[in-house]
């Protein structure tokens, strides 16, 4: 017997891919998961093409109209100087375009939870994957550091390394490594426990009887089984890590001015939410709607992918 002939000697029976796409088709038509994927679908178009949604006003995130101040800085007309020039009016102290800002914002705040996300992942992924699989000392170390890195204070880490960072540096890199370094603890554990249970497939010892290999075991036998664990996961924590981009940039450790960014618009509105409620809710509203997209379909992705609530 080959090590490919044992590879599937004892292995359960999986869910065809047909149904399984078939099942996940049903669940994205259903009309709540469809409008979350809408809503996603034209954020993540409209931030890549930021520039000629932009234009679309007639409008740039970086150029100021004082004309559109009134001389207590506030903007002029009701709603914030929302007119047909500005559809969101224009930002307090300085008359930029605030619909610009949000366009442009989204870019920002997408960017860094997408790609945040992807690391934490591919950490989390591998990590979890060798404790499960090896265990004895390598589930120890992984658990070691997984366990250091959810007790160290990511807050103040994040706050000293933004007072070093270099200004002329791009920040979006920062807080991608940033969030995505203290964000792989938890799909690690996730990824750990379900690779310890296919570890004691039938298939899997049969694998290992016969010679086969951790690289082939990894790639052929326990990847694919934790997949939907990862896709789940990684819609599910997309928006906890946009909604963290926003909280660092309104506490002024994201990017910096005149970066748009969702997170600090908020942070820079509070100031004004007694004079202009309008410059907050714009882009409150649009990391709301976002983030609350990104639940909703997780949740149908979960539950399409989850045989235990297949049917449901």
């Amino acid at each position: 017997m080959t090590t490919q002939e044992a590879a599937g000697l004892g292995e359960p029976a999986a869910p065809e891919e047909p149904a399984r796409r078939s099942e996940l088709w049903h669940r994205l038509r259903r009309p709540a998961p469809l409008t979350a994927l809408i809503v996603i679908v034209i954020s993540v178009v409209g931030a890549a093409a930021a520039p000629l949604v932009a234009a679309l006003s007639g409008n740039d995130p970086f150029t100021y109209h004082p004309e559109a101040l009134s001389s207590t800085t506030a903007p002029n007309g009701i709603l914030g100087g929302v007119s047909a020039e500005h559809w969101f009016g224009v930002e307090p102290g300085t008359g930029r375009d605030l619909f610009s800002l949000v366009v442009y914002g989204a870019r920002t705040s997408l960017l860094i939870g997408l790609g945040s996300t992807v690391i934490a992942t591919l950490i989390g992924v591998v990590l979890g994957i060798i404790a499960g699989a090896r265990g004895g000392w390598a589930e120890k170390v992984v658990g070691f550091a997984t366990d250091v890195t959810l007790g160290f204070p990511f807050l103040i880490f994040a706050i000293a390394l933004s007072a070093i960072f270099p200004v002329d540096a791009p920040r979006e890199l920062m807080l991608i490594g940033v969030l995505g370094l203290f964000g792989w603890p938890t799909i690690a554990r996730v990824v750990a426990a379900e690779t310890r249970v296919i570890a004691r497939q039938p298939y899997v010892v049969a694998s290992r009887v016969m010679g086969a290999r951790f690289g082939h075991v990894f790639r052929h036998q326990v990847l694919p089984n934790v997949t939907p664990t990862i896709i789940i996961y990684s819609c599910i924590s997309l928006p906890g890590r946009i909604a963290a981009e926003a909280t660092l940039s309104f506490l002024g450790v994201g990017v910096l001015p005149p970066t748009p960014s969702w997170g600090r618009s908020i942070g820079d509105a509070i100031n004004w939410v007694t004079v202009d409620p309008m410059f907050l809710i714009f882009p409150a509203g649009a990391l709301f709607i976002v983030t609350f997209a990104f639940n909703i379909l997780g949740d149908a992705i979960r539950d399409a992918l989850d045989p235990r609530k297949a049917g449901r």
